[in-house]
């Protein structure tokens, strides 16, 4: 059987690691040096619960609060992975205005995210706590984990448990619906 196509799109505000998380999945490796992204495209073969995925991993530029939501990124994604550094609480706001501009785009309520507090290897530098990370992707409806592209620590679970999201929003696990028909 052929692997499952999946797009995914790495959002959040300048510097938080989008690229760093985005390579140590792919590659396996850190780079330690940061030369602001334009955009990069990864592709990586994986496998969650015996399904094969091609991952092509879409590294955008940081964006601002100012930031108009860029059109390309609402066509032909299948999830979004929004990143924040939990060493910056602005990155932190960013990510919030990041999410409202991305379901208003969607226009639907509930669209497949994982919200990713990165730099967890900087934890004497904390400025989100990670309790704060867990009620917004609550109230999002979001998977959560706080990761360290650094020491490669949660970094393939961001990509797993989204796909995991992808196929059940697309009805392809058993889930009980509680929709009924009288």
């Amino acid at each position: 059987m052929p692997a499952k196509e999946r797009n995914i799109a790495m959002m959040g505000y300048r510097s938080v690691g989008k690229s760093s998380l985005s390579i140590q999945f792919v590659q396996g490796q850190f780079v330690d040096s940061y030369d602001p992204t334009i955009e990069n495209t990864f592709t990586k073969l994986t496998r969650v619960n015996s399904t094969d995925y091609e991952v092509k991993l879409v590294d955008t530029a940081g964006q601002d609060e100012y930031s108009i939501f860029p059109a390309q990124y609402s066509m032909d994604f299948h999830g979004y992975v929004l990143v924040y550094s939990i060493t910056s609480r602005k990155s932190f706001e960013v990510i919030q205005i990041i999410y409202e501009k991305l379901s208003d785009v969607m226009g639907s309520s509930h669209v497949p995210v994982v919200l990713v507090g990165n730099k967890t290897d900087l934890h004497q530098e904390r400025a989100v706590t990670t309790e704060e990370g867990k009620k917004m992707a609550e109230a999002w409806k979001a998977n959560f984990l706080e990761t360290s592209a650094k020491q490669n620590e949660s970094v393939a679970d961001i990509f797993h448990s989204l796909l995991q999201q992808i196929d059940r929003d697309n009805g392809n696990t058993q889930e009980k619906s509680s929709c009924r028909i009288s």
